[in-house]
């Protein structure tokens, strides 16, 4: 779930909360074989029947509301099995072929441990709520270790903590099912601070890929050293930084934050890249062909300043997935897929005739690092 549906599920249950309604959140909690969402997917039902956000392609939101509007009335969680195959008699007859199950549980006001999950997630903040969804208890976990709630026995918590942790650590952790020792089954959902994305240059065409990641839940920042290009109104929603490449020195990139080189002058884009490759950033990006990039690192390299492996292995030129596009606007399209694959481990490739689950991450292997010798 990405955070622009978590910033319209949250929005709406403060304005539900404030008119006195009662709500109930609905999770995907378990996925077998193909379905249209992943676990950790959410979706809002209010008590008269509303819904934000949605579980699927349109297939379970009302059998889910059904069921989430008897949990508001008892107070009681309750985990659902749908069954998504051709099978009309005992299925839902939708034709997926999988299968999801969905945990619907009522939000309430007093409760301190979901108070604090629902603070996590609209401050963007790391951390794991664990659920067994067989058993009473629950537990929210913060990177640090720290945690609120429990759950019993204590040998269910160690591993709750210990696997909470684990996935915290990941680039882009995502939401799981997990068999405790003892077998039960335990859910580990996640709230991360929104995707960050970097854009040193403010021209035509960094226009559409601001907007675009905005759209898409990116906190967006956009470098350049002319003000008059860093205006609300070509950048909305973006944080600006009128600096010159002198002052980049100034800006410190969030962590895991996605930093792309598009000034098209050379001297900025050269200035930015040794920035922008001693960051620490996962992902740098370079807009042009590969022997634009390779030629920015050569005349750095010509000026003293190197790189280490680790730091050239983050750099990736040209950017984008290789879909023809042409326009900025298509450019951007690119670019953001791109993104979208590389921070969930996916390959990027087409889905035409792949017949595994479609949420099934294949990723290629990496290709060899810019600026590295031939022989490594």
């Amino acid at each position: 779930m990405n955070a622009a549906e978590t910033r319209a599920l949250l929005d709406a249950l403060k304005a539900a909360t404030q008119q006195g309604q009662r709500a109930a959140i609905a999770t995907v909690v378990g996925v077998q074989g193909s379905a249209y969402r992943r676990e950790g997917t959410r979706m809002l039902v209010l008590d008269d029947g509303a819904q934000v956000c949605m579980l699927s392609g349109g297939c379970l939101e009302a059998e889910v509301v059904e069921v989430a509007l008897e949990v508001i009335r008892s107070g009681t969680p309750t985990v659902t099995h749908y069954d998504l195959s051709e099978d009309a008699t005992w299925g839902l007859g939708i034709g997926c072929g999988g299968s999801v199950d969905v945990r619907v549980e009522p939000v309430e006001g007093d409760d301190p441990v979901m108070g604090a999950w629902l603070r996590a997630l609209e401050n963007g903040e790391l951390a794991a709520l664990v659920v067994p969804l067989k058993g009473e208890g629950r537990l929210l976990i913060t990177p640090d270790g720290a945690t609120l709630g429990d759950l019993s026995p204590t040998s269910l918590r160690d591993f709750a903590v210990q696997a909470a942790q684990a996935r915290l650590g990941q680039l882009e952790p995502r939401a799981v099912t997990l068999a405790a020792p003892d077998g039960t089954p335990v859910f580990i959902d996640i709230s991360m601070p929104p995707p960050v994305l970097v854009l040193y240059g403010a021209g035509h065409d960094a226009m559409p890929l601001a907007r675009g990641a905005h759209d898409l839940g990116y906190e967006v920042h956009v470098i350049d050293p002319r003000g008059a290009y860093l205006t609300p109104g070509r950048f909305p929603g973006a944080i600006l930084h009128d600096l010159a490449p002198e002052d980049l020195a100034q800006f410190t990139p969030p962590a895991r934050a996605s930093l792309l080189i598009m000034n098209h002058h050379l001297d900025r884009d050269r200035v930015c890249l040794q920035h922008a490759l001693w960051s620490g950033a996962p992902y740098v990006g370079v807009l042009g062909p590969l022997s634009r990039a390779q030629g920015l690192l050569d005349e750095l390299k010509a000026e003293g300043v190197g790189f280490s492996d680790a730091e050239l292995a983050r750099l990736r030129a040209p950017v984008g997935l290789r879909l023809g596009a042409e326009a900025p606007e298509e450019v951007a399209l690119s670019i953001l897929a791109e993104l979208m694959a590389w921070r969930r481990g996916y390959d990027g490739g087409f889905l035409s005739g792949h017949a595994g689950r479609i949420h099934d991450a294949h990723t290629h292997a990496a290709s060899p690092a810019l600026g590295a010798s031939p022989e490594q």
